[in-house]
């Protein structure tokens, strides 16, 4: 947070952490990043972290959140799985972020062209790649628009299952987790989705 050296983080409010986001995105669409000073960090984080917002996206290589706000060490509570999907242990990770590390806000973040996605599109099945699509499998029947080429081929049916899962996911974690049930209902985090563009870098963040 180098933008904002002087923010207590036990004081932050989530519309401060959500700007601070906003605005690293922006350095890092621009190619205008911070210099970080690794070390110094390194030593002031040794022994605590206090990440101002916990992040559960996609393990897509090229959605690393870190980079696509512009943060760096101890600010970002990220939980990584392939289609950002809610299961048990994201849960239980996401719980241990927001209640003993005391974040803020929390993010639920998908991204375009997403390959978990995609194979739900085609219920693709192989594994236990099945359980990650089966997750996502609710979304299908909630997408309503489309009428044709309901499949990986059609650009904007996957992304129309994208946003939904992202919704999706949040409901998940609210029915799920007693824990960020209560804190949320007691205004005390908030909860935002997001879909990321592998082509642009912007984050578009869902009102």
């Amino acid at each position: 947070m180098y933008k904002h050296p002087t923010i207590d983080r036990d004081k932050m409010t989530p519309a401060e952490g959500l700007q601070i986001l906003k605005e690293g995105n922006q350095r890092f669409v621009n190619n205008l990043r911070e210099n970080k000073d690794y070390p110094s960090l390194l030593e002031k984080t040794k022994n605590q972290q206090h990440p101002f917002v916990s992040i559960l996206s996609c393990s897509d290589s090229r959605a690393p959140v870190e980079l696509i706000f512009d943060q760096a060490i101890g600010d970002i509570f990220s939980v990584r799985l392939a289609g950002n999907i809610a299961s048990k242990d994201a849960i239980g990770s996401l719980e241990f972020g927001i209640k003993y590390l005391k974040s803020k806000l929390l993010v639920i973040l998908g991204h375009t062209s997403c390959g978990a996605v995609k194979a739900c599109c085609d219920n693709f099945k192989d594994a236990s790649i099945t359980d990650v699509v089966a997750k996502i499998t609710p979304c299908l029947d909630q997408e309503e628009t489309t009428t044709d080429l309901r499949n990986s081929s059609n650009a904007q049916f996957v992304q129309n299952v994208s946003d939904l899962n992202v919704k999706h996911q949040i409901n998940e974690i609210l029915e799920q987790s007693e824990i960020i049930a209560d804190l949320y209902q007691k205004n005390q985090i908030s909860i935002i989705g997001g879909m990321y563009n592998i082509e642009s870098g912007e984050v578009h963040f869902f009102e």
